[in-house]
């Protein structure tokens, strides 16, 4: 299926795999990849060193083209938009909007430019500092997320640019795929979809806890950092809600500081991270340090297998989702479920009285 997106990208299929921290390593882009969609690599929680290896290793897996996620905020951004230029990466992804000068020595360098926005007015922002597309999340969206839902926000944004635009929040299957297409848009993005597949390393209890869960056990809390984060509800998120800003103020100070060994950051940089998380944004000091516990719980559970101690990101479509299929399964079921489907619609077309 050929669309803006398989054109701009050089992909087979209109289907992207979100850069999700601690799940989006190299096994499963390179297997998203080799499927004919695009893998985004998460590098927010990677060293540059580290980045740099996986880069290396997604390309020894596969010849096909994946991209790369940034944080547009974090202080090295700079040496990140280097190594992925210099490596040959396809793609550059942004979880915030890239200022206008990164987005300039991207494309001058020949990558393509795809921020993540969540309202209409910032992908008019990139879009105007000349971003090549941009991936459009409604408020179904796993982890940090809006309240406007996809129905609603896809068709704003579709209006408002003259960019390729990317669904995300709530696609799981062909359906999906038809519906974001009838609505403009140039394919799909998928998270909670991927990290439920064969080819995630995520443990096998946390992907059983997803499998187990009901679109009633994924919530929105701000719990965890302040900021609204739709995950599933667990027993930790119901003490977190319950727990006194004191006291959570003391586990984020503590995961901040195993975060910054994790990363290699100095204390100077985490700092200045925070201010730049803060920029344009009315969040107190409080929640800035919140934000230090996102990686670290969310690591207890995507790499070390802890449900007790971490927290599970996740799209509302975890309550539909029950199978693990490989990466290859997966994009060949969502695009021929869509071709089905865009077949019978032709045929009824086919059959309307002239």
């Amino acid at each position: 299926m050929e669309t803006a997106l398989t054109r701009l990208v050089g992909v087979r299929h209109p289907v992207v795999q979100t850069g999700m921290g601690w799940v989006a390593g190299p096994r499963l882009v390179s297997a998203v990849a080799n499927a004919g969609a695009l893998g985004i690599l998460a590098s927010a929680t990677m060293t540059l060193d580290q980045l740099r290896a996986a880069v290396r290793e997604v390309a020894a897996r596969t010849q096909a083209p994946f991209g790369v996620n940034l944080r547009a905020d974090a202080g090295d951004a700079g040496e990140r938009v280097r190594l992925i230029i210099d490596e040959g990466v396809r793609v550059a992804s942004f979880a915030l909007a890239p200022s206008r000068e990164l987005i300039t020595e991207l494309k001058e360098a020949g990558v393509v430019v795809i921020p993540s926005v969540g309202a209409r007015r910032h992908a008019e922002k990139v879009a105007a500092w000349g971003a090549d597309a941009v991936i459009v999340q409604g408020g179904e969206g796993g982890g940090h997320t809006g309240e406007v839902a996809t129905s609603v926000l896809l068709p704003q944004v579709v209006d408002a640019v003259r960019i390729p635009v990317v669904a995300a929040g709530g696609f799981f299957d062909g359906r999906g795929l038809v519906a974001a297409l009838a609505y403009g848009a140039a394919g799909v993005a998928m998270g909670t979809r991927f990290l439920l597949t064969s080819d995630s390393t995520v443990p096998d209890a946390v992907k059983a806890r997803y499998l187990a869960a009901t679109v009633k056990d994924v919530t929105v809390t701000r719990a965890v950092d302040g900021l609204p984060h739709r995950m599933l509800r667990t027993e930790l998120v119901d003490a977190l809600e319950r727990s006194g800003r004191a006291r959570a103020l003391l586990h984020a100070v503590r995961h901040a500081a195993g975060f910054r060994r994790l990363s290699g950051l100095t204390w100077r940089r985490m700092v200045r991270d925070g201010i730049a998380l803060k920029h344009g944004k009315e969040l107190s000091w409080s929640q800035v340090l919140l934000a230090a516990n996102t990686p670290m719980m969310l690591r207890s559970a995507m790499v070390d297998g802890r449900t007790d101690l971490g927290v599970m990101a996740a799209g509302q479509v975890a309550g539909l989702i029950g199978d693990l299929p490989s990466c290859a399964e997966l994009v060949e079921g969502v695009m021929a479920q869509a071709g089905q489907i865009i077949g019978g619609l032709a045929g009824i077309d086919a059959a309307m009285p002239g």
